[in-house]
């Protein structure tokens, strides 16, 4: 396995310039500096979809929004790397009981029409979900990972207070950081906030709309910005729709400063032409897993697959899937090295890596009872070949070049796995019903453990009908699904870790999901117009697509800043 390094999370990770779209803009002129130490203009793609471009509409819930970032604000930002919480348009958080959520929010913002941002515009952008389903993004109305709201009010100006039918500590995340604040006093008169043109994009963020011709929109600083200090752009222009190649094409050619769609090998296509001024940061974004239906003969058998994990050479997934950029995963499901600090102690170190080692999973596969027959192939207790189906997604290169390597694998220690490759959808559609051996998924990196780790085991949240729920595994188990539902509502950190580390040691020992490779969060950029990307050397997350770092500064400026925020 190759060499890891322990990389720390930068203190100043107030946010990343990031967008929400793979596409690339058109070269552009740059625009004069506005002032010493400022980046005059930062290039990108645009965050509308290429079928709705020429439509005005800065409206950030709807499906045809021509901006999704820059403009509108979340109250605070999950830090990803540490999962540290930070304030934003709110400056903390409580729940002094499992059903009941405080607010406290930033004093001093403005919208950028001037008027005052209080918690009535809180209390409206989640109290309209109530009426209108589709805008409740957050999900505090639905039953989904936590009770229901009941009420949603203003205590004072600066004060919000949610309050639910139960229990609803999972939810925390979906309120912080999904919901995008809007305006009540232009909102509010509109109806369904789904359905409404926004043509004139009144919000909290760093930036406000300045041009749109139907193809190019540019965003200016908004001076009156909350931290406007801390903002180091003039000017941000987006435009155009480019697939991968024609993506890097434009970056080796200085028309982009950054692009966050797949570009299969970028150290090739687009960094070493200008390795001087281009460059990439791909930190893990979840872990890419080969999920076994745990309610199928054999492959409900723990140690089977725990044999079948040791045979899988992680090394060569990660070369023939990206070129050997990501990093094979850890198998207690979370992004190493970056969220060490929730390791639990018994698998530090190497211990929560599964090693490449044939040897072991012969042996493993030998003492679980799975004999080799003459042919060399293993059997089940009736003596049948143990033969699976993998059930790939057709066009996914990178899962498809996982797939090949995990049934050469399998084939070297007896186990018969044939590739069958189908309609992406028809793999979903297998997996909602249930009919499939094994499947590649992701379980996802984010710090609402007792949603992204937990519920991969339980079993209120195996599929059964016609919505693909998240443990696609169909692991079950009574006192797992008890022991999830208790981490899913303390409120007590010292017991939240405790059951932390008894989920780990789940998927540590069970092998209910086997851990392939790190799926990357894809950040391609250039460092003529600025410098302070996030990278190896300088790394903080690029996942939450929020605004502005402090470190992102103007080539051969001064260090960047350490950030003030409210505490």
């Amino acid at each position: 396995m190759r060499k890891r390094t322990r990389v720390a999370a930068s203190a100043a990770l107030v946010s990343a310039l990031l967008a929400t779209s793979a596409c690339a803009n058109i070269g552009l002129e740059p625009a004069p500096p506005a002032a010493e130490g400022m980046i005059a203009e930062i290039r990108m793609p645009s965050e509308a979809s290429g079928s709705v471009q020429g439509i005005l509409n800065y409206n950030w819930l709807s499906p045809n929004a021509t901006v999704q970032t820059w403009l509108f604000e979340p109250l605070m930002i999950r830090d990803r790397f540490t999962c540290e919480a930070i304030p934003w348009l709110a400056t903390s958080y409580e729940w002094p009981t499992p059903d009941r959520m405080v607010l406290t929010l930033r004093q001093g913002v403005e919208w950028s029409d001037g008027e005052p941002f209080t918690a009535d515009d809180v209390v409206y952008t989640f109290m309209v979900g109530k009426e209108f389903p589709a805008a409740d993004r957050a999900g505090i109305w639905g039953e989904y990972f936590g009770a229901p709201a009941e009420s949603v009010t203003a205590l004072d100006d600066h004060t919000v207070e949610i309050r639910f039918t139960g229990a609803a500590v999972p939810k925390t995340d979906g309120i912080l950081s999904t919901m995008k604040i809007l305006p009540e006093h232009i909102y509010a008169e509109q109806g369904d906030p789904t359905l409404f043109v926004d043509t004139v994009g009144v919000a909290t963020g760093p930036f406000m709309p300045k041009d749109y011709n139907g193809r190019r929109l540019v965003l200016e600083r908004n001076p009156n910005y909350w931290n406007a200090d801390e903002v180091k752009i003039q000017q941000i222009s987006m435009e155009g729709q480019y697939d991968a190649n024609s993506g890097a094409l434009k970056l080796r050619g200085g028309a982009l400063d950054l692009y966050r769609g797949d570009i299969p090998n970028p150290n090739r296509s687009v960094v070493a032409p200008d390795p001087e001024n281009a460059h990439f940061f791909y930190p893990p974004d979840a872990t890419t897993v080969l999920a076994i239906n745990n309610e199928r003969p054999v492959l409900n058998d723990p140690k089977f697959r725990e044999g079948l994990a040791y045979a899988i050479d992680r090394e060569a997934i990660t070369e023939r899937a990206t070129f050997g950029i990501m990093e094979p995963a850890s198998q207690t499901m979370l992004l190493l090295p970056f969220q060490e600090q929730d390791l639990p102690e018994k698998w530090q170190g190497d211990k929560a890596y599964i090693p490449y080692d044939p040897d072991k999973a012969n042996e493993l596969l030998d003492a679980a009872g799975y004999e080799r027959g003459a042919d060399g192939w293993r059997v089940d207790e009736n003596g049948e070949p143990l033969s699976f189906v993998f059930s790939v997604q057709a066009g996914w290169m990178d899962i498809i070049a996982m797939a090949d390597v995990i049934v050469r694998n399998a084939k070297d220690v007896g186990v018969q796995i044939k590739m069958v490759t189908t309609d992406p959808n028809a793999v979903d559609g297998m997996q909602r019903s249930g009919d499939f051996d094994m499947v590649v998924d992701f379980v996802g990196g984010g710090c609402q453990r007792s949603r992204d780790l937990g519920a991969r085991l339980q079993s209120s949240q195996i599929s059964k009908d016609k919505e693909l729920l998240l443990n696609r595994a169909r692991y079950s188990d009574p006192e797992m699904d008890a022991l999830v539902d208790e981490w899913s509502n303390t409120t007590d950190p010292a017991r939240a870790k405790e059951i932390e580390a008894e989920v780990i040691d789940v998927f540590m020992t069970e092998f209910p999901y086997i851990a392939l490779q790190y799926a990357p969060n894809r950040l391609i950029y250039r460092t003529e117009n600025a410098v302070g990307w996030p990278s190896d050397e300088n790394p903080y997350p690029v996942d939450q697509l929020i605004r502005i770092a402090p470190e992102l500064r103007p080539p051969g400026d001064a260090a960047a800043s350490t950030s003030s925020e409210e505490d």
